[in-house]
């Protein structure tokens, strides 16, 4: 096929042919023409230009469509958005049914949240009647233990910043081990200690102790060690009137032993103090010593 002419210069120049490459594609897209040749072409005067269409391409091409845009596809209707639920307004409630709400939230969350809310929230965690009735609610034998012993000894209500009742009842210091870090699972943080010898060391248990939280134990040196652990009752939810009262008993319980290849002594020293450091009572504990060769014997001590 002769290549195809294109006009250049004044009216009745010859004409010079010019290669062309030129591809054509579906109709509706874009076509890209390229040509060289010789350069000297002289551009046709402003009022003589005509834009390309049909009857101006090669071929048959098109170069100066626009591309078709696509309709999209008409897609299913949004749903309707649903109706915001209208908040409830526990202030409007009358205090004896706010207080039967509260009692189902937990002590903890009373204390350190509920009771910011608001000044009439703040009577109620710290009033005792919320406290009774969270109590009232446990029908368990402990919690009607709990129960008869707040009726029997109740905290005073001048107490403040909060109710003594409230930190009773998010404590729970009855029926569990005050001791913080009892068997060492921690090194020996919260403990004062004394190093004889090399020194306190933790070690696993050469016997499983039935009931530990952790089954790790202290070990000490070839010299006296000890350590001490002082514990504010007051802190872990009672208050004086009731440790006063002689309703509730101080259990001391620990567990000791030797080594097989190598024999020990242990002593057990417990103080009650009160508010000034006074003594008011204390039990001790001096059991003999455990001779060398002992198949590993553990020992428990309780006290009450």
């Amino acid at each position: 096929m002769d290549a195809p002419y294109l006009r250049g210069g004044p009216p009745g120049a010859p004409r010079r042919p010019r290669r062309c490459l030129i591809w054509t594609m579906p109709r509706g897209r874009w076509a890209r023409i390229a040509t060289w040749g010789p350069r000297r072409a002289h551009p046709l005067p402003e009022s003589g230009r005509k834009e390309p269409g049909p009857e101006a391409g090669t071929m048959g091409a098109s170069a100066s469509k626009a591309p078709v845009a696509e309709v999209p596809a008409p897609g299913p209707e949004p749903e309707p958005e649903p109706e915001p639920e209208l908040a409830l307004d526990l202030s409007r409630l009358p205090p004896e049914l706010l207080l039967l709400v509260l009692s189902h939230v937990p002590p903890r969350a009373l204390l350190a949240r509920c009771r910011r809310v608001c000044r009439g929230w703040r009577a109620l965690v710290d009033g005792q009647a919320l406290w009774l009735l969270i109590l009232a609610r446990d029908g368990g034998a402990a919690g009607r233990a709990l129960l008869r012993l707040a009726r029997s000894c109740p905290p005073p209500a001048r107490d403040a910043p909060c109710c003594r009742l409230g930190r009773f009842c998010a404590l729970r210091p009855l029926g569990r081990n005050l001791i913080r870090n009892p068997c060492g699972q921690e090194g020996l943080r919260q403990w004062m200690v004394q190093h004889g010898g090399d020194g306190w060391v933790v070690e696993e248990n050469t016997r499983a102790v039935p009931g530990a939280p952790s089954q790790t134990c202290f070990v000490t040196s070839f010299r006296w060690c000890s350590k001490k652990q002082i514990l504010d009752l007051e802190e872990e939810g009672l208050w004086p009137e009731l440790l006063d009262s002689g309703g509730i008993e101080i259990c001391v319980s620990d567990w000791w032993g030797a080594r097989h290849d190598c024999g020990c002594r242990y002593q057990l020293h417990v103080q009650l103090l009160d508010a000034n450091q006074a003594v008011l009572d204390k039990f001790s504990a001096a059991p003999a010593p455990v001779q060398q060769w002992n198949n590993n014997a553990y020992f428990n001590k309780n006290n009450f």
